[in-house]
């Protein structure tokens, strides 16, 4: 099949209207794809976009991941089952609210790094990277008798930089590793960004969600005579830790744009399904302050979090039948919600007791942060005796990130985050000398858009200052958290201090249920292993998604990982989402 870009959209010949949902395979448990593709396709939609994050495929240096939840090639060859086509956006950057953009964080550990410009180093493992992607990709392109139509070139880079020199050469980059499909970038729908953000033989698109004949008014004196295409036509928005309230927009709104985009060119809508931001893969974003993102993906898409259809869904329906037919779709059964109830803590341990079981301590003079020690996400503690003072008043940490407790001889004495960080703390704690100091800092996950990208490394990079000389020796303890099969809950719980609760539950047959954590501070959650994600009682989420794959008939174990003390007898398993 030929792929054509002119003054619109050819397959073999025939005008093609994309008509595209997205859909991020990496947020939504490869077994509840097809639902997801199959509802996709009943909506009328005849296309699924999806980006590609690079730590998602490549966690470490030279190491390589495409299978479970990163087996990018069978989501792919779904959609084609399924009669869908597919748009690929495998930038090395991606945003998506992602960590880091979709940057791995072992960049970070270079010196002299630079991000998204002509900078040999990155330039270098992005071609290493691309030399291990393309070979999965390129076969599944359209005129190899795939499904893919169209792939993209960086993502909004003219809101970035203007180093089209790079955009240059990583569009003959993707031409060398053999990708024959039409190119396209996205941007914001401004002058200066498209300019910026565009190139030679590369179709321009924009982003927005609402104005869509003004902007599209935009793309075509930035292209004139070709297609019209709103690459994330934004339906909704996502949540961040202290927001208040979950985000939603107006359907009437919603709809009326997109009635009016496809009246005049092409859409992508941004999401179709949003998803989970499972694990520590949460973004942030970065104004005056830092707001990292929640744990839901949910966006306020055309289906919910756990693929539930919505009033958007059909509306947009009946809008996109003005288009073209509608397809007749058998549906996968559905899924039902379910609610476990009650579950009691069985076992709990405190971190300082079982520290040495899950990491092996790292000497070294000065603190150094979790890249410089191989560590990519979770939380570093640092610990060092305090030999020379006998009253702890002033403190302060140098290059810090992003949230840090302190505890003297085990008893909280400080909670510094973001800004906080970059002041010295006043304090008045008296303690003998050799007293242990322990800093336990958490990455709440890396910014993913804008110019601080660059300027994230977590834990401590700097130093410490106590009562204001700089304090040397510390052992350095990586928590990433990916090994709490070595817990052993025999050992000492100490009431007020990051600790660690073991839940056990039965389910007879397994459905999709929300883990309300009511009552418990701040952590993260571990089920039957697989990391569920981070929460909050700063809300708005109140709840978090455990999809029904993830259980299991019989006993399930639940973990949770909780930092301020702030704790409960129990949890609650139900039967519907609270995002706030």
């Amino acid at each position: 099949m030929t792929v054509e870009v002119k003054d619109t959209f050819y397959l073999d010949g025939s005008p093609f209207q994309i008509i595209s949902g997205a859909i991020h395979y990496f947020r939504v448990i490869p077994s509840c794809w097809r639902d997801r593709l199959e509802k996709l396709k009943a909506m009328g939609c005849n296309t699924v976009e999806t980006y590609i994050p690079w730590n998602l495929h490549e966690p470490e240096k030279g190491v390589f991941c495409f299978d479970g939840m990163a087996d990018v090639e069978r989501f792919i060859r779904l959609a084609q089952e399924l009669g869908l086509y597919v748009i690929l956006r495998p930038s090395p950057y991606i945003c998506a609210e992602w960590e880091l953009g979709g940057l791995p964080a072992w960049l970070l550990a270079e010196e002299d790094m630079r991000f998204r410009v002509s900078c040999p180093a990155f330039q270098s493992h992005v071609e290493a990277y691309y030399r291990v992607l393309m070979p999965k990709l390129t076969p599944l392109q359209a005129d190899r008798g795939g499904p893919v139509i169209l792939m993209q070139l960086e993502n909004e880079y003219g809101s970035y930089g203007n180093d089209r020199t790079y955009l240059r050469w990583l569009r003959d980059l993707m031409r060398a590793e053999g990708v024959t499909v039409p190119l396209a970038t996205s941007d914001g729908p401004v002058p200066e960004s498209l300019e910026g953000g565009t190139v030679e033989d590369v179709l321009p698109t924009v982003n927005f969600g609402s104005q869509a004949e003004r902007h599209f008014q935009v793309l075509s004196q930035c292209r004139p005579g070709g297609p019209l295409m709103c690459m994330e036509f934004w339906i909704g928005w996502f949540d961040y830790w202290g927001s208040g309230r979950h985000a939603t927009g107006s359907l009437e709104e919603a709809a009326e744009n997109l009635d009016k985009i496809l009246s005049m060119g092409h859409v992508n809508l941004y999401m179709f399904q949003g998803g989970t931001n499972f694990g520590f893969m949460n973004g942030a974003n970065y104004a005056d302050c830092l707001t990292p993102d929640v744990t839901s993906y949910d966006y306020d898409a055309v289906l919910t979090e756990d693929g539930l259809l919505t009033e958007k869904y059909r509306r947009f329906r009946e809008i996109i039948g003005k288009y073209r037919e509608i397809p007749e779709v058998t549906l996968s059964p559905a899924v039902p919600r379910m609610a476990c109830g009650r579950v009691a803590v069985s076992e709990k341990v405190s971190l300082f007791s079982v520290l040495e079981d899950l990491s092996a301590p790292v000497p070294g003079v000065s603190p150094r942060s979790m890249e410089r020690l191989g560590q990519n996400y979770g939380y570093i503690l640092y610990r060092t005796s305090l030999g020379t003072e006998e009253r702890l008043q002033r403190l302060r940490l140098w290059k810090a990130n992003d949230r840090a407790q302190v505890f003297v001889d085990g008893v909280p004495a400080a909670t510094l985050y973001d800004r906080e960080l970059l002041e010295e703390r006043e304090l008045d704690i008296s303690f003998s000398k050799g007293a242990s100091m322990d800093i336990l800092v958490e990455n709440m996950g890396r910014v993913n858009y804008g110019p601080r990208l660059e300027d994230q490394r977590k834990g401590i990079d700097g130093g410490v200052t106590v009562n204001g000389h700089w304090h040397s020796h510390w052992l350095h303890y990586p928590l990433p958290l990916d090994n709490l099969d070595r817990l052993d809950f025999t050992k000492e719980y100490r009431e007020g201090l990051p600790g660690f609760y073991r839940f056990v539950f039965q389910v007879e047959e397994p459905g999709d249920t929300f883990l309300d954590f009511s009552g418990w501070g701040k952590g993260c959650a571990f089920l039957n292993g697989f990391h569920l994600g981070r929460f909050w009682e700063l809300g708005p989420q109140r709840r978090l998604y455990i999809p029904a794959p993830l259980l299991k008939a019989g006993g399930n174990e639940l973990i949770l990982f909780e930092t301020e003390g702030k704790t409960g007898d129990a949890v609650c398993l139900c039967g519907e989402p609270d995002l706030g």
